[in-house]
């Protein structure tokens, strides 16, 4: 191994031990009043002093967005952005990958809900699944549309505007606008069509 080499290497291993104390400190040493109080001035968004969400750069919460007990929030690896008035039930968890959530405005999440942006890959079947790396292509929810308690939104998954996730279901794909969609895995059920 070249000096060249050796330098490199230990300035990556520094900004890894940099960036796991950073993680460690944003998620651990900041009281959560804090973080109530943060959203309050940056965003006039309410968090529950009993929610845990990790402040970021990645973190944009919209304007009267608010954040229920319980609620955690993890936007460390990629950006969480809302837009105004959406609100986040009890006890739901966030986690964005680097593909990121984003959130229209008058979005409501209900009690328990799951929105996760990363995957494990699974291709190889003699190495164990943590070892394979992850994925995330994101995941994208339109303008007025409802999550139904307990419901999970995976990563890759896109919601159209005006849409109705009914309590209870896995949406793993894209659906177009103004759908009430259902199941395991979710599908179309009805057309909210305009009469």
């Amino acid at each position: 191994m070249t000096v060249s080499n050796l330098q490199h290497s230990t300035f990556q291993s520094v900004q890894r031990t940099h960036s796991k104390l950073e993680l460690i400190a944003r998620r651990f040493l900041i009281p959560r009043s804090f973080v109530t109080l943060y959203a309050l001035a940056r965003w006039s968004a309410t968090v529950s002093t009993r929610a845990e969400v990790e402040l970021s750069p990645n973190l944009h919460l919209g304007r009267g967005t608010t954040v229920s007990s319980f609620t955690k929030i993890k936007a460390t690896d990629g950006v969480l952005a809302t837009g105004e008035k959406c609100g986040f039930g009890p006890g739901c968890f966030v986690a964005t990958g680097e593909g990121g959530i984003e959130v229209g405005d008058h979005v409501i999440f209900g009690p328990n809900c799951s929105v996760i942006a990363v995957n494990y890959r699974y291709g190889q079947l003699e190495v164990p699944l943590e070892e394979q790396g992850l994925t995330s292509q994101g995941i994208r929810i339109g303008n007025n549309v409802w999550i139904g308690a307990n419901s999970v939104i995976l990563d890759g998954s896109e919601i159209g505007d005006n849409s109705i996730v009914v309590a209870g279901s896995l949406v793993n794909r894209r659906f177009p606008a103004d759908s009430i969609i259902q199941g395991n895995p979710a599908k179309v059920i009805l057309s909210r069509a305009r009469h």
